[in-house]
């Protein structure tokens, strides 16, 4: 991925060592705690766009969802949409009842994002070092 696009993650841009220790880590959440991330595809070609879905570490009481978009899918309502299906999936597939996003103060676009699936902003933490708002579904 692009510094562009891990601007507002956690840690920011990965090397590619570091991105397989992720793919690792995420796929191990599902084999593990049954939720986690799912890849977005453009419905006419099948283009990976993005991914979203469910991070939820150990250290963490309530999963987090949470979403990301490839550049220029961006603006499309993919994210909104996607985030709107796993949290859906979630509701219906698992027993958690709230959610938490943790997202930058500065990323406007995932903010966004969060009010329109109706979550409000509860607090502000430092989360990995990084300043977040915390949003809660």
């Amino acid at each position: 991925m692009d510094a562009e696009l891990q601007k507002y993650s956690l840690g920011g841009a990965k090397s590619k060592v570091q991105a397989w220790d992720d793919f690792c880590v995420i796929s191990g959440q599902w084999m593990l705690r049954g939720v986690g991330i799912f890849l977005i595809a453009d419905r006419n070609t099948d283009e990976a766009i993005g991914f979203s879905g469910l991070w939820f570490p150990l250290d963490q009481e309530v999963p987090e969802l949470c979403w990301s978009l490839f550049p220029g899918n961006m603006g499309k309502g993919y994210a909104t949409e996607a985030a709107m299906a796993a949290r859906q999936w979630v509701y219906e597939n698992r027993t958690y009842h709230q959610l938490v996003s943790y997202i930058h103060p500065d990323n406007i676009a995932s903010c966004a994002v969060a009010e329109r699936l109706g979550a409000e902003v509860k607090t502000r933490t430092i989360l990995y070092g990084e300043n977040r708002l915390v949003y809660m579904h």
